[in-house]
């Protein structure tokens, strides 16, 4: 096959003549008319989306926050392209690798912001962070400012940048249940100094769910001549936004989790004029490029994880993104709303819905995360996972479109009887 012609081949996904493809395709036209907000809570629309997953029937799986499965649709679409990349070998390599790859980072810009020269796909948010922390220019005595709460590997590498270069490492705590949007930006802006240079906060905190205003905070840290640097491990294809209205200077995002690419894809946002600011962390194969590329190399690697991106966005367009957030937020407010007010169970993400979405945490006081996450699993069939750090004390809870209020409802009914000591 000609470069050409193979370049032509691949700007359609895998699938859609598939029987799955059509399905869901011919669903979506059924519904195209309800709004999201009423569709979230159609459970005939999403137990047709389910057939679309292969669900282990084991336990009621509420631990999608580590790595969302990938709908069998996309899967099929990966699959297609191992086989393909196998068939084509070096030649693939040497002729349309990077070009295939520009393509789906510029798709990846076009669906959630920023330009094809700003955004590229690394293999996971914790390596595009890594990429903004370890190449900052740093100077002795510059001071980084980030949250406990914060992802723990990040929070290290703020640490080695400090053994390296003498920077100072101011970390704050965001509150768990706050009032207003002012609550946290001033407990930002409380810890800068003339010698801040880089804020890191977490778009949406990992461990509870809460969303923060972090456009807020991108003004107020700019009007010091502070950079911030959002991790949203959590955020693409969660809830809708787009990176360039937030007003951030780096943004970076896992896409095996709410994207659902297949592992091995992450996505980092350099906006144009800081590009060159960092260093790389691995040198490319041409230095000193004004564009992200500069910052993107990291030798040979699985290019059909880079092709299955198509088949994940074909597949979110087609839920899309607003009925995908209100149903993530519907499911956990349908849990969430039935447990805040029950004695012994703590929530610990915060009850108005702008502040989440499908992610929230809760706690059985007395209790032990890890050992709640046992009791789940062994006594009522439900995985998740439980944590005790940075004051939060709880296990995280997070459903996906899939999941069913009947399954949640197993979920009540099992926490209030931890909290009623009736286990």
């Amino acid at each position: 096959m000609k470069k050409r012609e193979f370049l032509k081949s691949l700007a359609f996904t895998s699938l859609a003549s598939s029987a799955s493809f059509k399905a869901l395709s011919e669903t979506m036209q059924v519904y195209a008319h309800v709004p999201a907000d009423e569709l979230a809570k159609d459970e005939a629309f999403w137990l047709k989306v389910r057939e679309g997953y292969r669900l282990k029937t084991d336990y009621i799986n509420l631990e999608n926050g580590y790595y969302c499965f990938v709908p069998q649709e996309t899967l099929e679409g990966y699959i297609k392209w191992i086989r393909e990349i196998n068939y084509q070998g070096s030649w693939y390599f040497r002729t349309v690798q990077w070009d295939n790859k520009d393509r789906a980072a510029a798709r990846l810009a076009d669906t959630f912001g920023g330009t094809a020269d700003e955004v590229a796909i690394t293999r996971n948010a914790t390596e595009s962070l890594d990429v903004i922390i370890s190449g900052y220019p740093w100077e002795k005595g510059d001071e980084a400012i980030f949250a406990h709460q914060d992802y723990g590997s990040i929070k290290n590498m703020f640490e080695l940048v400090s053994r390296r270069y003498g920077v100072v490492n101011k970390i704050i705590d965001v509150p768990l249940l706050p009032e207003s949007d002012e609550e946290i930006v001033k407990v930002y802006e409380d810890a800068i100094t003339p010698n801040t240079k880089l804020i890191m906060v977490s778009h949406m905190i990992n461990i509870t769910g809460q969303i923060l205003p972090v456009k807020k905070i991108c003004e107020m840290a700019h009007k010091y001549g502070v950079e911030v640097m959002l991790d949203g491990a959590h955020c693409i294809a969660h809830f809708d936004f787009k990176i360039n209205e937030l007003g951030c200077d780096y943004y970076a995002c896992s896409l095996h989790k709410w994207l659902s690419v297949p592992l091995g894809a992450g996505l980092l946002y350099v906006k144009k004029e800081k590009i060159n600011k960092i260093w790389p962390l691995m040198a490319p194969y041409q230095l000193d490029q004004a564009n992200i590329k500069n910052l993107n190399h990291t030798g040979t690697h699985p290019v059909a994880t880079d092709l299955a991106v198509n088949n994940a966005l074909d597949y979110y367009e087609k839920i899309g993104a607003n009925r995908k957030e209100e149903r993530l937020r519907y499911l956990q407010l349908y849990w969430s709303d039935k447990v805040r007010d029950v004695p012994g169970i703590m929530v610990n993400t915060p009850a108005d819905p702008a502040r989440s979405c499908g992610i929230a945490n809760v706690g059985i006081k007395g209790m032990e995360p890890t050992e709640m996450a046992k009791i789940l699993l062994d006594g009522y069939g439900i995985y998740t996972v439980g944590i005790n750090y940075a004051g939060v004390v709880g296990c995280r809870i997070t459903p996906n479109i899939y999941t069913t209020p009947k399954e949640l409802d197993v979920f009540v009914n099992a926490l209030k009887e931890l909290a009623s000591g009736t286990t």
